[in-house]
């Protein structure tokens, strides 16, 4: 396959981008591995980066016993092993304005010292009440402290009694089914106003899935062909060789439907498929988000077999070596039906895209990981070439790839150089990291700046969260009931010798 490497013209590479104010973070779970991994690396991020500004603070919460400088010694090396290119000036600083409280979280007096060492804080460093909360908690723990800020009034403001100045951070899973993100929402509302509240998808902050609304958007090639007239069907796969990594014991009462579709792949497929907005403004996106998703066409209990299938990975073989299967996993009980595949085909009754199948797919413990979105257009009506021995022309596909390296890729079709007619494969390809020169920022910093600057464009609104369980809980009700085959595939399984297999089987099977 030829390929094309795409180049940008640097002299009309114009963007500012805006610095965050004057912010204090509190975190819950302070001491977990995703705090350490993604919150506190992103945050020293966009602190070199001058995007944060010096009047900032965090304290971090957790029952683990920890003085100010233990819990500092520990976010400096975990931003040392992710960043070895770090300044140790800025980090220095950095650090230094990080602090640590201990706890339980359904004791007031936890609650009471935040009170007493935000009012302290806020004087230090020049604050009037600009405070982000963030969960970084198993879902368990969310309304316990969400009803703790709210009994002590944390939520509210300073003095200038301004509701969005102060945010609260919720990391997914939204509930666990409809009854329970409903539950959610209603405590969270008891205290919250809805702009105050930031539902966190780390998908919706990686660069190639924001690029999908800037390609759709701002260019008028491919918009007027965006439709059921010229595409054939959409694919959104999300690929995992990882296992579980020592969370049986959140994954098995969740499994991939929950992980995965309910959240990251609708949310994506609102992304792609929704009507333009009518601004870039927040509410205007979610609003088309909410739309799109209204529209998918509901799936009924006796559907489930049509329109989904599910598997859970057995022994196989990874990189080269042995796998055990998900059964095997340390701390998954005993015949376990939790799926770890989920394959679905949605369509979605609008007038853009009536009768276009949406193929999502996603599945742990596959031959490699990959995240893309693939938009195959339709064959042209009619080959002039059929004389020449080219009877079938693969047709044009656009792919977004998003994992593990960020990029989009145009298929088309082209004439080899020659005296006869033979036709090839082209690929123009843009790679991001490529094309521009820069290492891809962490889904965390775009998002986290976002909530700093009270921009919730790429957040998850209330609605949408509700209108995806109700699609979704057809589904998990019949596999709860045990109303569909549990298919088993091999650890290390690739498209050819498993998904092919249960898709044909099961009405997936694509042109």
């Amino acid at each position: 396959m030829a390929k094309i490497e795409a180049k940008i013209d640097h002299r009309e590479m114009l963007c500012v981008e805006t610095a965050a104010g004057p912010t204090g973070f509190v975190v819950f779970g302070a001491s977990g591995d995703l705090a350490h991994r993604k919150l506190y690396t992103s945050l020293y991020e966009l602190y070199r980066r001058e995007l944060m500004s010096q009047c900032f603070y965090l304290i971090g919460c957790g029952r683990s016993q920890y003085s100010h400088e233990a819990f500092r010694e520990a976010v400096k090396k975990n931003i040392l092993v992710s960043d070895h290119t770090t300044d140790e000036q800025k980090l220095a600083e950095f650090i230094s304005r990080f602090y640590y409280l201990s706890g339980d979280y359904s004791q007031t007096q936890l609650y009471q010292d935040i009170c007493d060492l935000t009012t302290e804080l806020d004087a230090k460093y020049c604050l009037d009440g600009n405070r982000i909360f963030y969960l970084s908690v198993p879902p368990f723990l969310y309304e316990t402290i969400i009803e703790k800020l709210g009994e002590l009034h944390l939520m509210c403001p300073a003095a200038s009694g301004q509701i969005e100045n102060v945010r609260l951070v919720i990391e997914k899973p939204f509930g666990r089914d409809l009854d329970s993100a409903r539950r959610l929402d209603e405590k969270l509302l008891l205290y919250f106003d809805e702009s105050q509240i930031y539902r966190i998808d780390h998908y919706l902050g990686k660069e190639t899935v924001q690029n999908l609304l800037i390609f759709r958007f701002a260019n008028s090639i491919f918009e007027p062909l965006w439709n059921r007239n010229f595409i054939e069907h959409v694919q959104i796969n999300i690929a995992e060789s990882v296992g579980l990594e020592h969370r049986a014991g959140y994954y098995d009462k969740s499994g991939a439907l929950r992980d995965m579709f309910q959240n990251h792949m609708l949310q994506m497929l609102a992304m792609v498929a929704m009507e333009p907005p009518v601004s870039f403004a927040a509410d205007s996106v979610r609003d088309e988000k909410a739309k799109l998703l209204r529209s998918i066409r509901p799936v009924t209990a006796n559907q489930v077999d049509q329109f989904f299938v599910r598997g859970q990975y057995g022994p196989g073989v990874v990189d080269g070596k042995e796998a055990r299967g998900y059964l095997a996993e340390e701390g998954v009980p005993t015949g376990s039906k939790t799926e770890t595949f989920v394959a679905g085909k949605l369509f979605i009754d609008n007038w853009r895209w009536k009768d276009v199948p949406f193929y999502l797919r996603t599945g742990k413990r596959l031959s490699r990981k990959l995240t893309e979105i693939i938009i195959t257009f339709k064959q042209v009506p009619h080959s002039m070439f059929d004389t020449s021995d080219l009877v079938d022309i693969p047709q044009n596909t656009l792919r977004f790839q998003i994992q593990p390296n960020e990029g989009m890729y145009l298929s088309l079709q082209a004439k080899r150089p020659g005296s006869k007619i033979c036709m090839s494969n082209l690929d123009m390809a843009v790679d991001y990291q490529k094309v521009f020169g820069v290492k891809m920022p962490e889904a965390y910093q775009r998002l986290l700046l976002d909530c700093m600057l009270g921009d919730q464009t790429l957040f998850t609104r209330r609605d949408s969260v509700e209108i995806a369980w109700q699609l979704l809980m057809p589904v998990l009700e019949s596999w709860r009931n045990d109303g569909q085959k549990l298919n088993v595939y091999p650890a290390g399984a690739s498209k050819v010798n498993f998904l092919d297999k249960i898709e044909k089987e099961t009405l997936f099977s694509l042109k």
